[in-house]
């Protein structure tokens, strides 16, 4: 089992930037893939960035590359997502999810892939 507690939302003006991350307890997230999801108040769930299990690959959103950047460190059980020039549609519930990789270098996209969830950290960016 691994539990997933993310940390770091806040209120932020449109072009600013806010870190949140992710803690990871229970086993270690070393072997899982993890990702970041997002919504919005009426909106669907949607994928925003995932990290392999091994981190050398990563994979974003159109809407956020360039704009985000997803990491981890195993050591520290830690995931983070940077999130550089917020815009107000960025606005949502963040969430991390973290799933096993039973291969080298795989990473998920899809919601129904991953099996830990965290229970969200809320990012407000006005405008």
């Amino acid at each position: 089992q691994v539990q997933l507690v993310e940390s770091g939302g806040g209120r932020v003006q449109a072009g600013g930037s806010l870190t949140i991350s992710c803690v990871a307890s229970g086993r270690t997230p070393a072997g899982y893939a993890m990702g970041w999801f997002r919504q919005a108040p009426g909106k669907e769930r949607e994928f925003v960035a995932a990290i392999s299990d091994s981190g050398w690959t990563t994979y974003y959103a159109p809407s956020v590359k360039g704009r985000f950047t997803i990491s981890r460190n195993d050591g520290n059980n830690i995931a983070y997502l940077q999130m550089n020039n917020l815009e107000p549609e960025d606005t949502a519930d963040y969430r991390c999810a973290a799933r096993f990789a039973p291969s080298g270098d795989v990473y998920y996209t899809d919601s129904n892939d991953y099996v830990y969830w965290g229970q969200g950290a809320r990012v407000t960016v006005s405008s």
